[in-house]
């Protein structure tokens, strides 16, 4: 669900007020969790899917690697004429990871991952 004229970059990734209890109170684990939930929800709406989680961090992939093995099939049979898209996917395709963690303060952080 977007906001009407919010880009995505705008849309906030931390959830409302009041989510996860008392705000001056320090989270413990299950509320962490419930934070990291509602953060990986609002990732995979965008697009995102969990390559793992754990209690109170997640790795996130965008993307799909390309399959060589098809496509270089692809190419024989076509004598060649398949290389050209092969390379232009080998080229631009990319995946890319991140790993979200939600620490002690409930405060959300992503990282890059390799």
């Amino acid at each position: 669900m977007w906001l009407r004229g919010a880009s995505r970059a705008e849309v906030s990734l931390e959830p409302p007020p009041g989510y996860y209890g008392a705000a001056e109170a320090m989270p413990d684990a299950t509320r962490r969790g419930l934070i990291l939930d509602w953060v990986v929800s609002r990732r995979i709406a965008a697009g995102w899917r969990v390559e793992s989680r754990s209690g109170s961090q997640a790795v996130l992939v965008r993307g799909q690697p390309v399959n060589h093995v098809l496509h270089a099939f692809l190419a024989v049979f076509s004598c060649g004429v398949w290389a050209a898209v092969w390379a232009v996917l080998a080229l631009t395709n990319k995946v890319e990871r991140i790993a979200v963690t939600v620490d002690v303060h409930g405060q959300v952080l992503t990282v890059a991952a390799p």
